[in-house]
């Protein structure tokens, strides 16, 4: 009888991402396995197995999608081997690309045994912190300094992180014997598995103390407010961050702090619009100085410049002011503002006004507008 396609069996794409193959994986090896009372299935349950172990490894699926099933027949291999013989569920890959049987396993055996890796027991950096911040559009441009409240946990100054009240109070954890974690056996489906886990003793440290520090109760570290002043610097653009060094969450046994970082967000602003350097602008102009060309005094980021429109400027048409826009947070040289024109026309007109347009109109060398033109030179 012919093998159901691994893809099939795992009810994924032949597109799947390794994510997409674990997470089907997962989700049928919970409800298939045959300790699940309720849908095991110890057939299907191999199935699933075998179609994981091929699909997973990216060269064992190289091989099955332009072989098949063939590939691995002829090469006399088993992926599917019945995990339930010859003892010890060697059929079991525990890598597993990143899959834990035990989670998978505990949803019906209401717990499982996690191998954990060996504590450290010295000096630990602290992780990296990030905290948002929103700015106004000009100080994006011109720069500013700000200053941030936070919350900190630093180094105890009384005992310099150690939590006790003097170096002789500090002794080797009698459990761990200084290791900061301990073996424990315990009897699962897979029979005596043995794993590390912390040391309950000493949470991990390899150390007790018999006399806790006073200032901090021995816990190493007092919490306390900071104000601390970030330099925002010009040009800034929004979602790039700014490195804070030692501001971060706190290191353990005397490890050092972590980092923040202050992600910018800049306000928009009511006029100008940025896009990476340059500065977009609207700009209103009445038809007779679009006609007739005229200069005009435009914002910028950096205060108003004249800017020259020229005679029979166009509506929409867009004017480039070189140099306008945004100085680069890195090279410092300025990005341009671009001015997009909207030529208005009046919507009432005084009887001097309409006289006057009509002799405009009268004293052209043609009398034919543009629409007559266009419909002029339109062929059906």
């Amino acid at each position: 009888m012919a093998k159901q396609d691994y893809y099939e069996t795992l009810g994924v794409k032949k597109s799947a991402t390794k994510d997409e193959i674990k997470s089907a994986y997962r989700r049928l090896a919970k409800k298939y396995h045959p300790d699940n009372k309720e849908t095991g299935d110890e057939a299907r349950f191999k199935q699933i197995q075998e179609a994981y172990d091929i699909l997973y490894d990216d060269q064992k699926r190289a091989t099955y999608d332009q072989f098949g099933h063939a590939a691995f027949e002829q090469a006399g291999t088993n992926p599917g081997a019945n995990p339930f013989q010859g003892g010890g569920f060697s059929g079991f890959d525990f890598g597993g690309g990143g899959v834990d049987l035990n989670d998978i396993f505990s949803s019906f055996f209401g717990g499982g045994t996690r191998r954990t890796q060996r504590t450290s027991t010295g000096p630990q950096r602290g992780q990296d912190a990030i905290m948002r911040v929103k700015i106004d559009f000009m100080d994006a441009v011109n720069g500013r300094d700000i200053t941030l409240s936070l919350n900190v946990e630093e180094t105890c100054a009384s005992c310099g992180g150690s939590g006790a009240r003097s170096a002789s109070d500090i002794h080797t954890c009698p459990q761990c014997h200084g290791a900061g974690y301990v073996k424990v056996q315990r009897r699962s489906l897979f029979g005596v598995m043995e794993s590390q886990e912390v040391c309950p003793n000493c949470a991990g440290s390899g150390k007790v103390i018999s006399d806790k520090c006073p200032n901090c109760s021995g816990k190493g570290y007092v919490k306390k407010k900071v104000d601390i002043n970030v330099h925002i610097p010009a040009g800034i653009n929004s979602g790039q961050q700014i490195r804070v060094q030692g501001r971060g969450e706190r290191g353990r046994n005397g490890g050092p702090n972590g980092d923040l970082y202050v992600e910018i967000i800049i306000k928009p602003h009511a006029t100008f619009n940025r896009q990476g350097n340059d500065i977009h602008i609207e700009i209103p102009l009445d038809f007779v100085d679009a006609c007739l060309g005229t200069k005009i005094d435009v914002p910028t980021v950096y205060g108003e410049t004249i800017l020259t429109i020229p005679a029979g400027t166009q509506p929409g048409q867009i004017l480039r002011m070189k140099g306008q826009g945004i100085k680069d947070l890195r090279t410092g040289r300025p990005g341009d503002q671009y001015v997009h024109l909207s030529i208005k026309t009046p919507t009432s007109l005084s009887k001097e006004q309409k006289d006057l347009l009509i002799q405009f109109k009268n004293a052209s060398k043609s009398n034919q507008s543009f629409f007559d033109k266009f419909k002029k030179a339109f062929r059906r």
